[in-house]
């Protein structure tokens, strides 16, 4: 029997059944399926769900009691459809449960619920990456494991991977039935990750002029020649791809892997380094890219049509009112001739990060809704002429300005710190200096400070919300240091953001009253009986808050010994001075008075300081040149600063000058003393001196993350009287990290890395000094909580006690690797490793190389 005359027995068979089906309701009444027959629901009701609502389920089915409906017919069907749509039942059955009066029924739904989650665990991640995944897939418990959640699960994991460059990551989710909790299940999530694809190679051909410009046999290799048939060689196009980087063995911040976002961004920015040497039309005709699963790798090669130079020719400014057109041409900066380049022209326009642009002198003087719109009106040959369309707006005013974030510090010193004020014009540059000055307070996280401008068009008014986020700023410094060849420990706190008015209120201690912006400082130091040192200070950032005005009130007290007992006592138990005992007593206190000026700007502040420091030796000549007396310093310091670095921890743009003057009062000029023939005790009972130092750092942004910090240092310690000599203090101490421990009579110690601690100064100390350094850091974590960077550095420097011997190219130098951590608990950690460069005269056995560990912020600078 053929196949066709067997498919039709079957049919001939089946049908039969198939139009005679009914389904019997209580064994009395039937309904025919075979005479669709109109019905009212009289009842319908749930069974098998106990995690539902009922009412819900019977809402889902769009029935409900009191509905016509035809059996056999489409409704029950659609019902069922909607219930399968929730995705939240294995099984869904509608059932006649009973017939009334011939055309009343009475519905069953008849559910199996889907299995919920009880738990999930990964297999094949780390920890870490398994916390990650954890907040991305957002897995709760009792969660519906429906197809689209599994689904879901799966491309989120899988995402993860290859963004991080794992292309090839295979994610397996097991279900297990959970035998503890009914109806739930396990989730397994196995990943297997494959390694990082990397780019083996990067080869361009280029089309120039119609023609392409072939590659040598077809291979596919890096040239690094200049080529006269090509504008970039294939060199600066690779360094043009920010991301996707051939695997080299020397990458340390910019590794290979391989992202298909990455590699899309890339092409754009080949096209716009084209573009910004005049190749308006340069276009990327085709690219390849082919992986190889055996090396885990892929090649990549490009066709890229240059096309023809463009330059600029004619620019002309349209709607302008506030400005003429010859202004705006000076601070557009373009002239006829110059190389085409639409970054350029934006920038000059829009975005220049200096506000030397168009749009800053119009968005400086209230012209918010400012808009300048190039467009291209001709292009002849390789000239193109601009029409420069000028949409100036109305000036908009201040209107409200707000603050959000700040849950620890008080508004009053944010606002303090804000130059946008109710009422003045709407000024851009004004927006950009407050984020500095918020920044620069190291109370909130740099990276996430906010700006949103709301225009109210109606009136020509602006409001202005600034967001901030709060991060620790209190530090607690925990460490050692070796000096004067002991061991010294050091404790000390730093309440960066202190409330002193709030000192009196229990309420205020959360562990302390805090948010008012005033600073805090206790430490002490001790390597036992040898040396105690106690700190106190206090810092009013704005006196009187109303103008910046900071008061600083500081304390100390320190007791260095030979380790002996002050007393003694005989045979009778009666205390005498103690003959061996040796010690150094100095006790200080200052007050200071600082302020910000507004001329020649207002980066530039200055600050006035009166200080007195009480020494008394007693048989102690390990320091000075006499051992026994005392000697008073009371001093007058002036420092004068520009500062307009962006951040207190990783500045990437700006700079800081200091001019710092010291002196004590010329007390030899009005005394008649030869003081040629007395003892240094009797002639610094009074010391006398004039100190200058001047600093200067720049910050020069490479990338966003990496960025060039200049550094050069220069001091002097002078004298009044030649009779009198140089004074025994505040000498300049050079070499090593400065991580020293003490500092015992206003000495500056100094950090030269790859030296031995004070190995480039006499062992009094030197009176000139010159240090340069060059770094070049890169940000490996913003993180407020952990803020990390990596530097290499050059580093230079001497020190000299005569200016006639003074030459500021005769000096040691050396480099080396170094990175810096940021708690906010305990400040900033440093480790370097300094190679030298010179040898050191009566230290010959000084190690070549050596590792460097430093606390704080610019401790060891000049």
């Amino acid at each position: 029997m053929s196949l066709f005359k067997r498919l039709a027995f079957l049919i001939i068979a089946i049908l039969p059944f198939s139009l005679h089906a009914q389904v019997k309701i209580g064994g009395e009444s039937n309904i025919d399926l075979e005479k669709p027959k109109e019905y009212t629901i009289g009842g319908i009701s749930v069974s098998g769900s106990s995690n539902f609502d009922s009412e819900a389920v019977i809402l889902f089915t769009g029935l409900s009691v009191g509905d016509k409906i035809t059996i056999p017919g489409d409704k029950i069907s659609n019902a069922i459809k909607n219930l399968w749509k929730q995705q939240l039942f294995s099984d869904i059955n509608i059932r006649l449960a009973e017939v009334r009066a011939g055309n009343t029924v009475f519905l069953n739904i008849e559910l199996g619920e889907r299995d919920r989650l009880s738990k999930y665990k990964f297999e094949g991640v780390s920890k870490g990456e398994a916390e990650d995944l954890r907040e991305k897939i957002n897995l709760r418990l009792g969660t519906i494991l429906t197809e689209n959640v599994i689904q879901n699960t799966k491309n989120i994991v899988s995402k993860f991977y290859v963004e991080k460059g794992f292309l090839q990551t295979k994610v397996d989710l097991v279900l297990t039935k959970d035998t503890v909790i009914r109806n739930s299940v396990i989730l397994s999530i196995n990943v297997d990750k494959g390694g990082k694809v990397k780019v083996s190679q990067i080869a361009f051909e280029r089309i120039k002029g119609g023609t392409q410009v072939k590659v040598k046999g077809n291979k596919w290799y890096e040239v690094y020649k200049r080529d006269p048939n090509k504008e970039l060689t294939n060199g600066q196009l690779l360094r043009a791809m920010k991301e996707t980087k051939v695997k080299k063995p020397y990458r340390l911040f910019s590794t290979s892997k391989f992202l298909e976002k990455n590699y899309k961004d890339d092409k754009a920015k080949i096209i716009a380094k084209y573009n910004s040497l005049g190749y308006r039309n340069a276009k990327i005709v085709s690219d390849t890219v082919v992986y190889d699963s055996v090396s885990n790798t892929v090649a990549i090669k490009m066709t890229v049509d240059e096309g023809n130079k463009f330059f600029f020719r004619n620019i002309r400014w349209v709607g302008n009112t506030k400005f003429s057109s010859d202004y705006l041409s000076s601070i557009l900066g373009i002239k006829k001739g110059d190389i085409y380049s639409s970054a350029v022209l934006n920038e000059r326009l829009v975005i220049n990060p200096n506000s030397t642009d168009v749009s800053s002198q119009y968005l400086d003087d209230g012209y918010l809704s400012f808009q300048a719109v190039p467009v291209e009106v001709a292009v002849e040959n390789d000239s193109i002429d601009f029409e420069i369309r000028v949409i100036e707006g109305k000036q908009y005013r201040v209107n409200r300005v707000t603050v959000i974030g700040n849950d620890k510090t008080n508004d009053h010193v944010i606002m303090r710190e804000i130059y946008t004020r109710p009422g003045d014009l709407f000024n851009r540059s004004e927006i950009i200096r407050t984020n500095r000055e918020l920044s620069q307070l190291g109370y909130f996280d740099p990276e996430k400070l906010g700006i949103n401008t709301v225009p109210n068009p109606k009136d020509g008014t602006v409001d202005i919300e600034y967001s901030v986020s709060e991060r620790p700023s209190d530090q607690v410094e925990l460490s050692g240091g070796f000096g004067a060849g002991r061991v010294v420990g050091t404790l000390g706190l730093s309440f960066n953001n202190f409330s002193m008015r709030n000192l009196l209120k229990k309420n205020a201690w959360a562990p302390l009253p805090s948010g008012d912006g005033q600073r805090l400082s206790i430490r002490a130091q001790s390597n036992g009986t040898f040396f105690q040192g106690y700190n106190f200070s206090f810092t009013e950032p704005w006196l009187g808050g109303k103008r910046r005005n900071a008061l600083s009130v500081a304390v100390s007290h320190s007791v260095q010994t030979n380790g002996q007992p002050k007393f003694l006592r005989d045979e009778s138990n009666k205390r005498f001075l103690n003959p061996i005992r040796q010690s150094l007593l100095i006790s200080g206190v200052s007050v200071g008075l600082g302020k910000q000026l507004q001329w020649p700007d207002d980066y530039f502040s200055i600050y006035h300081q009166i200080a007195y420091q009480y020494y008394d030796l007693n048989n102690f000549s390990n320091v000075f040149s006499f051992a026994n007396g005392y000697s008073n310093n009371i001093n007058y310091q002036l420092n004068i600063t520009r500062r307009s670095d962006d951040a207190p921890i990783f500045p990437r743009t700006g700079s800081v000058y200091s001019l710092t003057f010291k002196a004590t009062p010329p007390y030899s000029l009005f005394s008649n003393k030869d003081f040629s023939t007395l003892s240094d005790q009797q002639k610094f009972k009074f010391v006398e001196y004039h100190k200058w130092k001047f600093t200067s750092s720049w910050f020069t942004p490479v990338t966003k993350n990496l960025v060039i910090n200049t550094r050069a240092g220069f001091g002097f310690l002078g004298k009044y009287n030649k009779d009198y000599g140089a004074a025994p203090f505040e000498r300049y101490y050079l070499g090593g990290s400065a991580l020293t421990g003490f500092a015992l009579d206003g000495r500056e110690i100094i950090g030269l890395r790859g030296y031995d601690d004070f190995s480039l100064s006499p062992s009094t100390g030197g009176l000139i000094i010159s240090k340069y350094t060059l770094e070049t850091r890169y940000l490996l974590s913003p993180n407020p909580n952990a803020t990390i960077f990596v530097l290499g550095f050059l580093e230079a420097g001497a020190t000299w006690n005569r200016f006639r011997d003074y030459n500021p190219f005769a000096v040691k130098r050396s480099a080396g690797l170094g990175a810096r951590i940021f708690l906010p608990m305990f400040g900033l950690l440093g480790l370097d490793y300094g190679w030298r460069f010179d040898d050191v005269q009566g230290a010959p056995n000084m190690a070549r190389g050596q590792f460097h560990f430093t606390i704080g912020m610019n401790l060891g600078e000049l």
